[in-house]
């Protein structure tokens, strides 16, 4: 091939891709931020229900806690009352 058949490729190679590349180039980058924006949203929206549910489960233990203690002192009133 002559040097000539290599002349319409030049621009191309020269000035549009170094520009198609640096218009590309940000937007990739831009959404693999976003995807890792994503990621930690999730592992903070995971980590939240978790503790959500520590939480339930402490008021279920204080909650069991509070009745056996409603029960004694029932009886302790029944025991007191039946003195008097």
């Amino acid at each position: 091939m002559s040097p000539a058949a290599n002349i319409p490729q030049q621009p191309f190679v020269q000035v549009a891709l170094p520009i198609v590349i640096a218009l590309m180039l940000p937007s990739w980058l831009q959404s693999k931020r976003f995807d890792d924006l994503n990621r930690r949203i999730d592992e903070l929206r995971s980590d939240v229900n978790q503790r959500f549910i520590d939480v339930s489960h402490r008021l279920e233990r204080i909650e069991a806690k509070l009745d056996l203690h409603n029960e004694r002192i029932a009886r302790l009133e029944e025991r007191t009352s039946l003195v008097r």
